[in-house]
């Protein structure tokens, strides 16, 4: 079995503005940088095999201050990478409440196989191991929600810094997802992720 520490960045620049950041690097604000710090002292104590991140610079920002009290470097992959919000990217969050959404954004199917094939690669490259990754709202949502076999809306919303542990075998990140992709509704609110 992985142990798998999932954590959301800390908070950004756009993150405090309200500015859909989307697949953009940003940036940790002050706050964020404090969060991560909050984040690594209580994990200071727990054995960890690896520390991987999306490869989006404030995941990578947020992992590398975690994993510095393991001597361990970060592992990066856009299969953490947060959902593609395509034109709505670098918007103001609450002037997309009501517009109908493009095309060119992610779908939730997309965004939900793209966290199953995460589980599996986590699972399979680390088995048997304690891992950090570092992730973002949407896409670690996404992750929560194959891993719990539910739909995306069912997963409370994770907060800058936030940690949730799971714990899942290389066969059943492998059989995961079915479920929560064919429950996968239309998204219908653009959230400040």
């Amino acid at each position: 079995m992985t142990e798998i520490y999932l954590v959301r960045h800390g908070e950004t620049v756009d993150n405090a503005r309200q500015i859909m950041q989307g697949q953009v690097q940003g940036e940790l604000n002050d706050k964020g940088r404090e969060q991560a710090v909050q984040v690594a002292d209580r994990l200071a104590s727990v054995h960890f095999d690896a520390v991987i991140a999306s490869d989006l610079r404030r995941a990578i920002q947020t992992a590398e201050i975690i994993a510095r009290p393991h001597g361990l470097s970060v592992t990066t992959t856009p299969l953490l990478r947060e959902r593609d919000w395509g034109s709505f990217t670098g918007r103001y969050i609450p002037d997309l409440r009501g517009v109908e959404w493009p095309d060119d954004i992610e779908s939730e199917e997309q965004l939900l196989l793209r966290a199953r094939d995460f589980l599996i690669y986590i699972t399979a490259t680390w088995p048997d191991s304690r891992v950090v990754a570092v992730g973002h709202g949407i896409i670690n949502k996404a992750i929560l929600a194959i891993y719990a076999q539910c739909t995306m809306r069912e997963v409370a919303r994770m907060l800058n810094a936030e940690v949730r542990i799971l714990t899942m075998s290389a066969e059943r990140a492998a059989s995961a997802g079915t479920a929560a992709s064919t429950a996968a509704g239309v998204t219908t609110a653009a959230t400040a992720e």
